[in-house]
């Protein structure tokens, strides 16, 4: 019998690469043949949808169709340039380290070991023979990494079937022991929403010509000053009532000082945002709306001057931010350099989850089957300064919350969309564990 790290070694050795300019069905075919061998039970047992895309829904039926839960993982993975890598990145190699046995490789983090670990966990169940008491329904997207557009297909798919589901798992934080600094102890980050995405395409014009006789302030010089302009003045922080929240909680555990301090976030609300401006790229993005230039474009020849120059500033928009006033924003920092905002493509951040009902209080229950003896973990609210496909279900729940039920260090996290992923065998382990607790409701 194979364990959750040799099944995610065979995974990623499929290279589902999700890119623009790079997607190769086959191997999307290839992974989800191995999937379905590697999970025998959860195919033959369970009812299975297939959209277009690749994506799989999956329909456990329990003993009620009242208060359904889904469960939910992504098997795209971002490119990964193997030059970057220490490691070939699509090799799955299993090693013995200081870590214990890790498994490396693109999607060990993100988001193939978080669907290992609910698919280990079904298996396991349905060979014990288990019937959950509610639906349990899993969906696995096949596009996440490039906007999950088929996510609202599977959504509204539910929907037609009026399924409300009850609790909505899917990838998000994870269990982290640097939250924020004095803080001691494990914390299970669990994102209660997340950030908008937006893509805003910035256009300068130019009159074009031999570069060897360039005109003054140029297409591509006015949107440098842009681009400039835009990084020099980043947007004001501020704590929406997610943020709030998380610092309630962790309050608890802090130092007497910054207990208190944090006590008084409420009534101070842009000193505290400041100081979490500070802190780490992590808190900084929690509380402002972030803007980064991902591609520019000018001249199609080295001695051609640009008739037309562009930039695109990818967009995290915080709670309480919207793209109305994301546009009002950058036409006061752009004005006078004559560029042009061509377009602003994307959303504003979804509905918060609530932390009041027997869904939240169900899913603390589960992350407890994370602990070891005497290695408590605290469970925390949290702003998610990236999007995922989970979005798409606050249309029909009020309970979507986004957690990886995985340890990461904050190199970790750093490898996520970058070089050298990898991701503990034994917290794999611990994963299934959370997922059955989540779905049998025991530890």
């Amino acid at each position: 019998m194979s364990t959750p790290a040799e099944e995610l070694s065979e995974l990623v050795r499929c290279r589902t690469v999700s890119a623009p300019d790079e997607r190769d069905e086959g191997e999307f075919v290839r992974f989800r043949e191995t999937f379905a061998r590697l999970y025998p039970r959860l195919h033959a047992e369970l009812e299975l949808t297939t959209f277009p895309g690749g994506s799989l829904l999956f329909r456990w039926p329990g003993r009620s169709e009242t208060d359904p839960i889904v469960l939910m993982a992504h098997y795209d993975v971002v490119p990964a340039p193997a030059e970057q890598w220490d490691r070939d990145p699509f090799s799955g190699e299993v090693v013995d380290g200081p870590y214990g046995v890790v498994v490396h490789g693109r999607g060990t983090l993100d988001d193939k070991g978080s669907l290992v670990c609910v698919a280990e966990a079904v298996e396991q169940l349905l060979a014990e023979g288990v019937t959950p008491e509610h639906d349990v329904w899993l969906s696995f997207g096949a596009d996440e990494e490039v906007e999950g557009h088929e996510c609202r297909g599977v959504v509204a798919h539910l929907d037609e079937l009026g399924v409300r589901p009850w609790l909505v798992s899917d990838e998000g934080g994870a269990v982290v022991d640097d939250a924020l600094p004095g803080l001691i102890g494990d914390s299970a980050m669990v994102a209660t929403v997340e950030k908008g995405i937006t893509n805003v395409h910035l256009l300068a014009r130019g009159g074009g010509g031999h570069a060897s006789t360039p005109s003054p302030d140029g297409a591509t010089a006015r949107l440098a000053r842009a681009i400039v302009r835009l990084e020099e003045n980043p947007a004001p922080p501020g704590l929406s009532e997610p943020v709030l929240q998380m610092l309630g909680v962790v309050g608890e555990s802090m130092p007497l000082p910054v207990r208190l301090a944090l006590g008084q976030a409420r009534r101070a609300r842009r000193p505290v945002a400041e100081v979490l401006a500070r802190v780490s790229k992590e808190t900084s993005s929690m509380v402002r709306t972030t803007m980064a230039v991902t591609r520019l474009n000018g001249s199609p020849a080295d001695n051609v001057l640009a008739t037309e120059a562009r930039a695109v500033v990818n967009v995290r928009l915080a709670v309480g931010d919207d793209r109305e006033q994301l546009r009002a924003r950058l036409t006061r920092l752009l004005k006078g350099l004559d560029v042009e905002i061509e377009a602003i493509e994307g959303n504003d951040p979804p509905p918060v989850s609530r932390t009041d009902n027997a869904a939240w209080a169900h899913l603390g229950r589960a992350i407890a089957a994370l602990e070891v003896p005497g290695e408590p973990i605290r469970v925390v609210p949290y702003v998610q300064t990236g999007a995922t496909d989970s979005r798409h279900f606050t249309r029909i729940s009020d309970s979507v919350y986004r957690f990886s039920p995985l340890k990461m260090s904050r190199s970790q996290r750093d490898s996520i969309h970058a070089p050298n992923e990898w991701v503990e065998a034994a917290w794999l382990e611990r994963g299934v564990a959370f997922h059955r607790a989540l779905i049998t409701g025991k530890r």
